[in-house]
């Protein structure tokens, strides 16, 4: 792919003219200005530290075969037995040997001395090879440290024969909005490319795992840059190029880096035990919407609502409730729901921190202490699947749009719903009601209205009205679904 060069025009202005009245006539007096300059050249920061960037090179071998799917016939038909044959054949045939998968990268040295190269997991992820090349040809087979799927970091370790270029991270909470940053990597395997740019947003949520927190630069990164170091102009590492966003495969300006403060823990650990060790809360958590918010009678929508709580976990042990609100966590606030999963995971097993949450209006400081969380323990609640309604509903009252029941044996039988599951169960859900736009489903069960359990249909209905009294327009509900997962989902009243 040949680079497309832009062609600037400079303009030069080489005088102003300055209008004088000599006997009648305008005469034009020249006067010399400063030739306009460009930006300063960072060529001798880019010079400083292009030998501690090297590209990542990795070989796999893929097992496979090549099929061509047989089409769909009627059991029976004549030609059944003619296409088994004739598309059985063609497989065979078309078998494929297992073949050698090659993929190219970035990364930086952070120890020269030990050989420690930084780069993202999605870059080695499934080598049999990893070879890093630096900047004077040198190539040396690299071995993997740790790694981290969470976070897509890799640690690797080659064994140079003498000490290595080495660059150093910098402070990624200092960065500005508008503060320059220089890209070092690989794209589309050109080798060591200088590109730079500002950064444009801090703290971006791209959806790719429990503690994106990412930094938005307009820095070209492409295709191979993936794993290379972002620096500020004093040559620190604030961030780890990892994603882009790009219709056409190529940079259009908008590029994504891990922040240093979230990678040097991650980095410290993985070269320390050869995986992370992070702090577990034991908490389900979801988002504050701002109907959550009215419904808690909150002034704005913040922090992060307890959906659930792990049996014998940290917060069960200090009395933390399902229904709780955490606005601040080891002294910092917290403003949005994905906030805390990263605060928890960055602070030390074993610390005891102060959690303040709000409770029925009241504000409740807690101390709690921290326990290491295993990698398969969820981070914050997730979203449970509808369940189809049933045909037949045994209805008895209808609250908010929702035809609710007591739970009984025959209703448990019904909706498969374990036996530890308790409240109120909702048998059918009326279309064009907010409980239908909020996907509440014939099967789940409500356990508690605005914080307050609930047993039978009568509570649910006593419990809105109060809220109705005190002039709520919605109603927050406390909903398991048949397995026991619980979530808050608020209802309007006024569907009532």
């Amino acid at each position: 792919m040949a680079p497309n060069f832009v062609r600037r025009r400079m303009s030069r202005i080489a005088f102003a003219a300055a209008g004088l009245v000599l006997g009648g006539m305008i005469a034009f007096q020249p006067v010399q200005t400063a030739q306009a300059q460009g930006p300063v050249s960072v060529a001798d920061l880019a010079e400083n530290l292009a030998d501690a960037v090297v590209n990542i090179s990795t070989a796999q071998t893929v097992q496979g075969r090549r099929s061509v799917p047989m089409p769909q016939v009627p059991d029976g038909s004549p030609f059944q037995e003619f296409f088994e044959e004739f598309f059985n054949r063609q497989n065979r045939d078309n078998e494929q040997a297992p073949r050698r998968v090659q993929s190219l990268g970035s990364g930086f040295v952070i120890d020269g001395t030990e050989g420690i190269i930084i780069t993202n997991n999605h870059v080695i992820e499934g080598a049999d090879e990893i070879t890093a090349n630096f900047n004077d040809g040198t190539a040396l087979r690299a071995e993997i440290i740790g790694t981290d799927e969470k976070t897509d970091l890799a640690v690797l370790k080659v064994e140079p024969e003498t000490p290595l270029k080495a660059v150093d991270f910098g402070n990624s909470d200092t960065i500005r909005v508008g503060d320059w940053v220089m890209a070092i990597g690989n794209p589309f395997g050109l080798g060591g490319t200088v590109t730079v740019g500002i950064v444009s947003a801090r703290n971006r949520d791209i959806n790719s795992g429990p503690y994106d927190n990412f930094i938005q630069t307009d820095a070209s990164i492409n295709r191979g840059n993936s794993g290379g170091p972002l620096f500020d102009m004093q040559g620190n590492v604030i961030g780890i190029n990892t994603a882009i966003i790009s219709p056409s495969g190529g940079s259009i300006g908008i590029g994504f880096a891990i922040p240093a403060k979230t990678a040097m823990r991650v980095i410290d650990q993985l070269r320390e035990f050869g995986e992370t060790r992070r702090g577990w809360l034991g908490v389900r958590i979801q988002e504050v919407t701002d109907e959550i918010a009215e419904s808690l009678a909150m002034n704005e929508a913040m922090g992060a609502l307890v959906a659930g709580v792990t049996e014998d976990g940290p917060a069960a042990k200090a009395k933390i409730e399902a229904g709780d609100v955490i606005i601040k966590f080891d002294g910092n606030e917290v403003e949005e729901m994905r906030e805390l999963p990263r605060m928890v995971a960055e602070t030390a097993i074993g610390k005891e921190v102060e959690v303040v949450v709000l409770r029925k209006g009241e504000e409740v400081t807690i101390n709690v202490i921290l326990e290491r969380l295993e990698e398969s323990t969820p981070t914050q609640a997730s979203v449970t699947e509808d369940e189809e309604p049933a045909e037949e509903p045994a209805a008895k009252s209808e609250v908010l749009g929702m035809m609710l029941a007591e739970l009984d044996d025959a209703l448990r039988e019904q909706f498969s719903i374990d036996a530890d599951v308790t409240g109120v169960v909702v048998t059918e859900v009326l279309p064009d009601t907010s409980a239908a736009e909020k996907r509440i489903t014939a099967g789940d069960v409500i356990k508690e209205v605005a914080q307050e359990p609930v047993e039978t249909p009568a509570d649910v209905a006593s419990e809105i009205g109060k809220l109705k009294d005190d002039g709520r327009r919605s109603a927050l509900l406390l909903l398991s679904n048949p397995t026991g997962d619980v979530r808050f989902v608020p209802v309007r009243i006024e569907d009532e």
